[in-house]
């Protein structure tokens, strides 16, 4: 596999010595970033602040407002990814906030092969006319800067999930900036360690900090962080009229969370690359995507504008949905779970899901964590020996066929079902 780029020097942040003339690298502003002023007996982390009301005189005037725990976040946040971060209740709520800021009729260019919350959010407002949605392949560059003439907006996931897509970020944004249209990119994925969309010319990156940033799977937010105030402020507009603030002990576990992200994400990439080569190698398994694969159809475009190459795998049982529901549902170590990021592994197969009529119905994805990476082969392997044998029994309807109720799915929406295709 080849070797990633050296990490992205990042801006010495304010209090920094002035003779030091170095940036810090990513992994060390992720540890100090946000915290309080240095002072004798002060704290070393920033207190976790219970309030709903302050006194009178200052930029916040209620809790919608601001909150400092909050400020501590934000401000880590925005020097990892090199802008101004704001912190919400989830990472839906900011994605909603970046939809709900433009103007009735905006035209949006949103990717069909991205999570599939995104699509539903966006498949509430279109038959109202609160959006015009055009869906694409983001990873398709000469469709999607050609879907930019006449949008006001270009949403980019990159990598995709579940699939691992990886779009093309630099003429992305190049194309989508010289028809007019503001650039949106979800860096979920990647985080900032391994991708900064706003270095690469884009004006809004989103987060569901639930996920990597975080790191726990005990926390739900999300954030944004804006290349500038102006892009900023609508941000945070919405996010005050809509109370889409998140709680401060759930801000306070993420920026702790966080604290510990280079080296969760070290670890996660290296148990990553090395289950990907052996199940490319496994007689059960159809196909695998991984960027860091030399030979994966998007390796070079996630080489030139990643500094790594993740924690997700997605691959494709042999066999299709039922044989990989029994993979999922076999796991012993690995957590049968909707979520990601977490250092504890997960997997699940998307395809049960509304709104994920374009996922191949075999696709697990795989969230890989922390643990020793020979014990999760081992469960994979035998994971995999229950998918190969259920593919010689009648298959399971209620493994297979019955959709857990998500709460973002609205039956009657054009986008709900794959009405998209």
């Amino acid at each position: 596999m080849a070797e990633p780029p050296p990490s992205t020097p990042v801006t010495i942040r304010p209090g920094a010595p002035s003779d030091d003339d170095a940036p810090y690298s990513l992994a060390t502003e992720v540890v100090h970033a946000g915290r309080p002023p240095r002072a004798p007996d002060g704290p070393l982390s920033e207190p976790v602040t219970f309030a709903s009301t302050y006194h009178a005189g200052g930029p916040v005037a209620y809790a919608r407002d601001g909150n400092p725990t909050w400020d501590a976040f934000e401000a880590a946040l925005g020097a990892l990814e090199g802008g101004t971060a704001l912190c919400f209740a989830s990472g839906m709520a900011a994605v909603a906030a970046v939809f709900e800021a433009l103007p009735l009729g905006a035209t949006v260019v949103a990717p069909v092969n991205g999570f599939a919350g995104t699509r539903l959010l966006l498949g509430e407002g279109a038959p109202t006319g609160r959006w015009d949605v055009r869906l694409v392949d983001v990873a398709n560059t000469d469709e999607t800067v050609a879907a930019c003439d006449g949008a006001t907006l270009l949403f980019i996931e990159s990598p995709t999930n579940p699939t691992n897509d990886i779009a093309e970020l630099h003429e992305l944004i190049a194309g989508a900036h010289a028809r007019g249209a503001t650039v949106v990119v979800d860096n979920t994925y990647a985080t900032p360690l391994r991708q900064r969309p706003l270095a690469l010319g884009a004006d809004i990156v989103v987060h569901s900090a639930t996920k990597l940033l975080s790191g726990h799977s005990d926390v739900l937010l999300g954030a944004t962080v804006a290349r500038d105030e102006a892009a900023c402020a609508p941000l945070r507009r919405q996010r005050g009229l809509r109370g889409a603030g998140p709680g401060p002990m759930e801000t306070y576990l993420a920026l702790r969370g966080m604290r510990t992200l280079a080296v969760r994400l070290d670890q996660c990439e290296a148990n990553a690359a090395e289950l990907a080569r052996r199940l490319v190698a496994h007689d059960d398994v159809e196909s695998v995507r991984y960027p860091g694969f030399p030979d994966d159809p998007h390796h070079e475009r996630a080489r030139r504008q990643m500094d790594g190459f993740g924690n997700m795998i997605a691959f494709q049982v042999r066999g299709g949905a039922e044989p990989a529901e029994a993979a999922a549902r076999a796991t012993r170590l690995i957590v049968h779970a909707t979520s990601l990021g977490g250092i504890e592994t997960t997997m699940e197969r998307r395809a049960r899901w509304p709104g994920e009529d374009r996922t191949p119905p075999g696709l697990l994805r795989l969230s890989v964590g922390c643990e020793d990476v020979g014990d999760l082969w081992n469960d994979l392997a035998h994971a995999l020996r229950i998918a190969a044998s259920s593919r010689d029994t009648p298959p399971t309807p209620h493994k297979v066929h019955a959709e857990p109720r998500d709460p973002l799915a609205r039956p009657r929406s054009p986008f709900a079902h794959g009405a998209e295709q």
